[in-house]
């Protein structure tokens, strides 16, 4: 595909609704789509065969965050997305930023565990090597905030500013793998703060609040870069096709805006999924304390108000 930012031109018909949904993106990340979603079919089937519940809310969620990604992947938007910058910008922020955090949600890892067979003793089979790669030092590492929010924050301005992006995006093939990058460096940076699936790190929710907020503001300052720009700043998007009506520098104009305004939503989202767990996780503690309690009799009350007794006698 030729490309306005390599010299040559390429007319695109002005962009409707209709032809965004249409089914002619990228064949690999529609090939992912399907089989994520077979995948995870199988795991609750496999789950609920056995008598064993899974909830609806993690099915939706996990549907939906594979959609995202098919929506900007494999549909029209990934033509686009090739001669638009601010097209190519709404890509990224879904599937580095909203996508990570549905698929998340929906706790594959946690399906998995449950559902692929155990092995006999001596063997290692799919659950024993899945069990092994989370307890690896290897995803130590990978999933560690010192090494997930540089890896975040690099993959705008190492890419973007950088001889790289244009590079990448000489070929579908380079723009394919820009984008499972994305998506990985989004899982891996939202993986230990949702806190939803197993993992080698379990901050409590006000580290995972202030992770959050640690790697936001640099996509918010990437976008006002790009806004302030007095000339185009990416060689790829330096001429978009005439037949689209729209110079470079106004179509980074609004990649920029989309970078600054996205950084908004994946916050709320996150926020709203840790809250809701702190507030569950505080109940399920109190019921704990609760029930032994009621199993010792409530000694640890009694004790506690004997010694209020005795230095009352002491005071006497």
């Amino acid at each position: 595909m030729d490309h306005g930012g390599h010299g040559t031109t390429m007319d695109l018909p002005p962009f409707t609704l209709g032809r965004g949904l249409e089914f002619t993106g990228d064949p690999f990340f529609l090939t992912g789509a399907l089989l994520a979603l077979a995948l995870y079919g199988w795991g609750v089937l496999r789950l609920r065969g056995r008598g064993d519940a899974w909830p609806v809310g993690r099915v939706i969620a996990f549907t939906l965050g594979v959609l995202s990604v098919a929506l900007v992947m494999c549909t029209a938007l990934n033509e686009y997305g090739m001669v638009l910058f601010s097209v190519h910008m709404v890509q990224h922020m879904v599937i580095s930023m909203l996508s990570p955090i549905l698929l998340l949600l929906g706790a594959p890892v946690t399906l998995a565990l449950r559902a692929l067979p155990a092995t006999g003793r001596g063997r290692k089979g799919p659950r024993g090597l899945l069990v092994a790669v989370l307890q690896s030092r290897y995803a130590k590492i990978v999933t560690h905030a010192a090494f997930t929010i540089p890896l975040f924050i690099a993959s705008l301005y190492g890419l973007y500013f950088t001889p790289i992006f244009d590079f990448l995006m000489e070929s579908k093939t380079g723009h394919t793998a820009m984008m499972v990058h994305f998506l990985l460096v989004g899982l891996l940076f939202f993986w230990p703060i949702m806190g939803v699936d197993p993992g080698p790190h379990r901050p409590g929710y006000v580290m995972r609040m202030l992770e959050l907020f640690a790697g936001m503001p640099f996509h918010a300052f990437f976008g006002i870069a790009l806004m302030m720009g007095s000339e185009p700043m990416v060689e790829t998007y330096a001429n978009p096709p005439a037949s689209l009506g729209v110079t470079g520098l106004d179509d980074q104009m609004w990649a920029g805006g989309i970078a600054w305004a996205f950084s908004e939503i994946p916050s709320v989202l996150v926020l709203i999924a840790l809250v809701y767990q702190w507030y569950f996780s505080e109940q399920r503690q109190a019921r704990q304390s609760d029930r032994a309690a009621d199993r010792d009799g409530d000694q640890e009350l009694k004790a506690y108000n004997a010694y209020l007794a005795s230095l009352q006698t002491r005071r006497q």
